[in-house]
């Protein structure tokens, strides 16, 4: 069974993250982060690469393409015991992200807000994330995903105990991982379903 080499944690749901963190690193796991989750880390004294350095393209578009790029995606969903997939990995300078932590933009928390406008809670539907969480889900055979801070102690002991998660442990978590974006997308269909396009500053300013 290989080792957790390396992580990806992007994070809106910041609890318990520095002590997280830590230990990752205490466990010799290379740290990569975007945005106020790497400040929160890099804060606390813990090294941390940020996603712009790892992939080398920046950030864009006001945050909305952070994640989006094959060495993320690349290194999340290829099989590790694959020959041709490692072939293709060695070929484009992809390395292996063996564990993903993020949780989403908070849009049911947005849309709870009666004056809350078209444009606020479309700028609060999560594309990134869900994109991570699925890919990681998806290939739980290789990657612990992880989308609750609640999980954060078991996985831990398990990675200090072996060097790796089970993978028991990774398809329970793959299995949370899909409940939650299956119920997030319900509940953002749920309220733009409600919207009177007719009625929207957001389209009469088109």
């Amino acid at each position: 069974m290989s080792r957790i080499e390396r992580a990806l944690i992007s994070l809106t749901d910041k609890s318990g993250i520095e002590q997280f963190a830590a230990e990752l690193a205490r466990l010799g796991i290379e740290i990569l982060s975007t945005g106020g989750t790497a400040q929160k880390i890099r804060a606390a004294g813990i090294n941390v690469t940020d996603v712009s350095e790892f992939t080398g393209f920046p950030e864009m578009l006001d945050g909305r393409v952070k994640t989006l790029h094959p060495k993320v995606h690349g290194g999340i969903l290829n099989q590790r015991a694959n020959a041709e997939h490692r072939r293709q990995c060695a070929a484009h300078g992809l390395q292996n992200i063996d564990l993903v932590a993020v949780n989403l933009y908070a849009f049911e928390k947005t849309v709870a807000n009666p004056d809350c406008s078209l444009a606020d809670a479309i700028e609060n539907i999560d594309i990134g994330g869900p994109t991570l969480l699925r890919a990681s889900a998806k290939n739980f055979h290789d990657v612990t995903v992880i989308v609750d801070p609640a999980d954060y102690p078991q996985v831990l002991h398990e990675i200090a105990e072996t060097g790796n998660t089970t993978l028991k442990t990774r398809f329970r978590l793959a299995v949370k991982v899909f409940n939650l974006t299956s119920a997030y997308d319900t509940a953002i269909a749920g309220w733009l379903n409600q919207v009177d396009v007719d009625r929207n500053a957001y389209f009469k300013g088109e």
